[in-house]
């Protein structure tokens, strides 16, 4: 790569965790420029409101061209009147550091591809009402239209020598698409509506299942696409979050090796996704390449001389937030072996460097998602990017180029040298909007928690903070339970929101968060309301110690997914909050597992069946500790979510009403486990800000 980043002065304006079991996610620090983290506003700076959140502009799936000089990404605009996001592709140019819109079409247009020769990029558009694969030159023009299939492209790569697509559609197991929008019209034209089921899943996150499965096809224009799964009761890439970093095409193009899981009424209770390595052409059933390990292996790489495939791997079969290592698989032998084992960090994505001797992977280290590099041969790592959350896009050439946000700045492209040096941020699509900002200023702090052992947190001041005066605490509980709430920019849990609302906003890495070594990540299996109540409450005492300003006696507790069982169980253990938000929330742990959809997860979580190891499930139950609640509780849920049933939500209102607790429930019919609508995400924030407003604030 060449970049010389010079960049423009020009500045262009734009408009995943909370984790659930519930969905376990990762976490930033960057310095922007010196007006975007002033302590002291100026006269024009606001407080950050829900509305500077939505309006900011989100930078995604940036792709690299083949010459390196330039960036085709993703930029997502919200607009709040159509109650939805508009995503366009731009394009980055190091000649100058210039940006250039290149599609304007109201429809979506996402997945940017560079052509082999750098001259078209190919995406996804949702142009005609199907998403098929588009064409645009890179210089600029009219799109074109390559696909033209009955049913929607899911995903798609473009092989090596560029003749030929890899791409995913939604299809019946022993169908092919055309068939699929026969049987698809014809279900649609029946005045029977029943959905009949034989087994588990028979609902996901927040779809029900209607017999299709996402398939992988390869297709050259003007032929008919090859299913490589054809008859396979299995989706590839894995629902419902999978996408290409789960498909790999190999350097000469003969092979695909991609993850599935093919497990029928077992899918359900287990994490078993295997490797599977095809003939790209379709000549012969796919071979599993990961048969001994019965716990998850995914997310791919061919090295660039194709001889070895790294991908990553767990070892405790039906645990999701097991360590994920990297392994190496030779793709003569197909012999694996563990390459990272020694390394107590758990790897989220990979990237081969281009001479095949480091692999650049990204991992949450202490309240940060920082960038490794691992040395192939000895399996040693060092960090090349610590502060921040951080996605690898493209370690090739003499750039590593990156994703990177931080609590007060959501995603810019950056670049750095191979050893981290010379760190540059290549788009400022945010800058204007982040120096009208009154941030409010963030530490990460360290105390003796549970079983006596450090944990990490990290306390923001509030906006126009003044010393002399003591303010209210925002007191945010993560999600997953295996997740960090860090450095990051969020789209749904912003400390900055808080912060601007006046109030300390305070985020504890408690026991069974990611990026402290898997010891700690596996403490809270078993132990939910133990030592991660333990270190919530002696976090929050440690700051009310160290920062005199942060009124400790004025605190709300908030929290979704795992964070939302933790406000059941804090309302029953203790009246120290002033108020609680709960979201997203199970109140008895043992009948939400006959409610949920994944069930590997309780499974692990609390110690097998729950008709062979009730205790289990009973150990740490909010509902039996409704007697003690006093608290009042704002509830809000989702009937689109299949992982923390509504009803759980429900149940919570309904015990607080009739206990008599002030107490109010705010219901979203069309959402799921996150609140994603525009509209209904800034009712939800001006909603909670009310509720602490009133019960927290002086004279509440």
């Amino acid at each position: 790569m060449t970049f010389s980043f010079r960049l423009s002065n020009e500045s262009f304006n734009q408009s995943y965790p909370f984790g659930g079991p519930f969905v376990s996610r990762s976490i930033p620090f960057v310095f922007l420029a010196a007006v975007c983290f002033a302590e002291s506003a100026s006269a024009q700076k606001h407080p950050f409101t829900v509305d500077d959140m939505l309006a900011m502009e989100r930078v995604s799936e940036p792709s690299v061209s083949p010459d390196g000089k330039r960036i085709v990404f993703t930029k997502r605009t919200t607009d709040l009147g159509a109650n939805k996001g508009r995503t366009d592709l731009w394009l980055y140019n190091d000649d100058g550091g210039k940006l250039t819109q290149l599609t304007s079409d109201p429809a979506s247009d996402t997945s940017p591809r560079w052509s082999n020769d750098g001259k078209f990029i190919y995406f996804l558009s949702s142009r005609g009402g199907s998403t098929q694969i588009w064409s645009i030159a890179a210089d600029g023009g009219e799109a074109r239209q390559v696909s033209k299939f009955p049913s929607d492209v899911g995903n798609f790569l473009l092989f090596p020598d560029g003749s030929r697509f890899l791409l995913t559609m939604e299809v019946y197991p022993d169908a092919t698409p055309e068939q699929t929008a026969a049987r698809d019209d014809e279900r649609e034209k029946s005045k029977i509506k029943a959905r009949v089921y034989n087994q588990l899943l028979f609902r996901h996150w927040d779809s029900w299942e209607d017999g299709k499965r996402s398939h992988i096809f390869t297709w050259a224009p003007g032929a008919a696409p090859v299913d490589l799964m054809l008859d396979w009761d299995a989706d590839a890439p894995t629902h419902p979050f999978g996408g290409t970093e789960e498909i790999a095409i190999s350097p000469n193009g003969k092979f695909v090796v991609f993850a599935s899981k093919v497990m029928g009424r077992e899918a359900a209770w287990s994490t078993n996704v295997d490797l599977w390595l095809s003939p790209s052409d379709g000549s012969s059933k796919p071979r599993c390449l990961t048969t001994k390990n019965k716990a998850l292996d995914n997310n791919p790489v061919f090295s660039p001389d194709g001889e070895t495939i790294a991908y990553l791997a767990m070892a405790r079969p039906g645990f999701e937030a097991d360590k994920q290592t990297i392994w190496l698989l030779d793709a003569k032998t197909k012999e694996s072996r563990p390459l990272t084992d020694k390394w107590d960090r758990s790897a989220a994505s990979i990237e081969w460097g281009p001479e095949g001797k480091t692999i650049f992977a990204t991992a949450d280290n202490v309240g940060q998602k920082s960038i490794f590099a691992i040395d192939v041969a000895t399996g040693n790592a060092h960090v090349v990017i610590e502060k921040g959350t951080n996605e690898l896009v493209h370690a090739g050439g003499d750039r590593i180029v990156y994703l990177q946000d931080s609590l007060t700045s959501p995603s810019e492209i950056y670049s750095c040298a191979p050893d981290g040096s010379d760190a540059r941020a290549l788009t400022k699509i945010n800058a204007a909007r982040c120096a009208e900002i009154d941030w409010g200023a963030f530490e990460q702090f360290s105390f003796k928690g549970a079983k006596d052992e450090t944990v990490y947190g990290f306390v923001m001041k509030p906006a126009a903070f003044d010393e002399n005066k003591k303010y209210p605490v925002a007191f945010l509980v993560h999600g997953g339970p295996q997740g960090s709430f860090g450095n990051h920019f969020h789209y749904r849990w912003n400390p900055e929101f808080y912060a601007g609302r006046g109030y300390a906003a305070v985020f504890i890495d408690f026991h069974g968060s990611t990026g402290y070594g898997q010891k700690f990540t596996d403490a809270i299996s078993g132990d939910w309301g133990g030592a991660p109540y333990d270190d919530l409450i002696k976090g929050l005492d440690f700051v009310g110690q160290k920062y005199a300003w942060a009124d400790i006696s004025r605190a709300s507790a908030l929290g979704a997914s795992y964070g939302g069982y933790m406000m059941n169980w804090i309302a029953g253990h203790t009246d120290r909050f002033k108020c609680i938000v709960t979201h997203a929330s199970n109140l008895d742990e043992r009948m939400a597992y006959f409610d949920t959809e994944e069930l590997w997860f309780p499974e692990w979580e609390h110690g097998g069946l729950p008709w062979e190891n009730p205790e289990g499930y009973t150990k740490h139950n909010p509902i039996d500790f409704v007697k003690n609640w006093k608290t009042p509780t704002l509830v809000t849920h989702s009937a689109n979510d299949f992982r923390v049933v509504d009803t759980q939500g429900i149940s919570v209102f309904t015990a607080l009403q009739r206990k008599g607790i002030p107490s109010r429930l705010i219901y979203f019919p069309d959402e799921n486990h996150w609140i994603l609508k525009p509209q209904n995400s800034k009712f939800w924030h001006e909603e909670v800000g009310k509720w602490l407003d009133q019960w927290c604030k002086q004279g509440g």
